[in-house]
């Protein structure tokens, strides 16, 4: 509880301090661009919340060293390795010269780092293909490589809304802290723990006034970290099954895989163009928009966090059984199929104005 405690407030006080200097113009973090397909924000508001996270993370990692719990080694490591990744985000944040491709190449870095110091590599599947190829250790560290780039890029595109990433990145924490507890795996839990308050001390600013946002150093670190966990859990755990870190990160990482298909199969669009026809986004626009009405700032910005909490139900889909069933392969392989049927069906269904009586609340 006093780690968990001590990331939260670390988190906490540093994203005031943020949201204090933007406002005084001592620090010149504001994202003035209102205009994107995926802007939903009604005024400038600073983008780098993803430094109270690293800072909450580090206030853990402190507490930890202080009281002499045996993990605080690992976790030193960890965010060492994590830089590259965060130091890229933040810099896009403060001064939009940062591409994404640059982007995920430093985090592709950060995993390699991670995957050399910490051992933190996929080693078993159970795929038939994929075992054979990640059964040498060259190539595990390309698909380790491949997968933390790949779920920290899907933080960073569910990060529309206010409230959204974090809570979904809290949620997949406390879901990969609870297992690791189930397993005996003290030093994985003691990081979740740490994830979690940091997460949520960013939380109480983001959600639902939107005050501050995580921006691309909190999205590809948080990206980073959660992969991590995953991976180490999978690793030094052989009762947990393989399945277990894709059905938890299941909501990220399809929403990109399905951007992806939706971009270059169906519009022949580059990939990496952004659009505003996310899950999220179509929520926002067809489903939320009725709900509250006008379209003045302040409707705005109750339709933004009116949006989320229905993903956070969707993450939760995933987060859940992927708990209780951490190590039946054939049971989290059934959920991921059922998440892929749900969200498929829910975006079919509002992209063609058709959207459940449920989701369309009338005020």
């Amino acid at each position: 509880m006093s780690l968990l405690l001590i990331a939260f407030a670390g988190s906490l006080l540093v994203t005031m301090l943020v949201i204090r200097l933007s406002k005084s113009r001592v620090l010149r973090a504001l994202d003035h661009d209102l205009s994107g397909p995926q802007k939903f924000h009604a005024k400038p508001v600073p983008r780098i919340g993803g430094v109270g996270i690293f800072s909450g993370v580090m206030a853990g990692i402190g507490w930890l060293w202080w009281s002499g719990h045996h993990s605080d080694a690992l976790a030193a490591q960890l965010m060492a390795c994590s830089l590259p990744a965060f130091a890229s985000g933040l810099t896009e944040d403060l001064t939009k010269t940062q591409s994404p491709r640059r982007r995920l190449f430093f985090t592709a870095v950060a995993a390699g780092l991670a995957a050399w110091f910490l051992g933190a590599l996929i080693q078993r599947t159970e795929l038939p293909g994929l075992d054979w190829v990640v059964g040498n250790r060259w190539g595990a560290a390309l698909v380790t490589v491949f997968v933390v780039a790949g779920v920290a890029n899907a933080i960073n595109i569910i990060d529309g809304m206010n409230g959204l990433a974090s809570m979904s990145a809290a949620l997949i924490l406390v879901s990969i802290g609870y297992v690791a507890f189930q397993v005996g795996d003290y030093t994985v839990l003691a990081l979740a723990v740490a994830g979690t308050g940091a997460v949520l001390g960013f939380f109480i600013w983001n959600f639902p006034l939107g005050l501050v946002f995580l921006g691309d150093g909190g999205a590809y670190f948080l990206g980073f970290y959660v992969a991590e966990l995953a991976i180490l859990l999978l690793q030094r755990n052989p009762s947990v099954s393989p399945m277990f870190p894709l059905l938890v990160c299941i909501y990220p990482v399809f929403e990109t895989v399905f951007s992806i298909y939706r971009r270059k199969v169906l519009r022949g669009q580059p990939v990496g163009m952004p659009d505003g026809i996310h899950l999220h986004s179509l929520i926002y626009r067809r489903a939320m928009r009725w709900a509250v009405g006008r379209d003045l700032a302040r409707s705005r910005v109750r339709r933004n966090s009116m949006t989320s909490p229905y993903l956070w139900m969707l993450c939760m889909l995933a987060v859940l059984p992927a708990m209780l069933w951490y190590d039946s392969t054939p049971v989290l392989a059934g959920f991921i199929g059922l998440f892929v049927l749900v969200y498929s069906s829910l975006y079919w269904r509002i992209v063609r104005f058709r959207a459940p009586r449920w989701l369309v609340r009338r005020h």
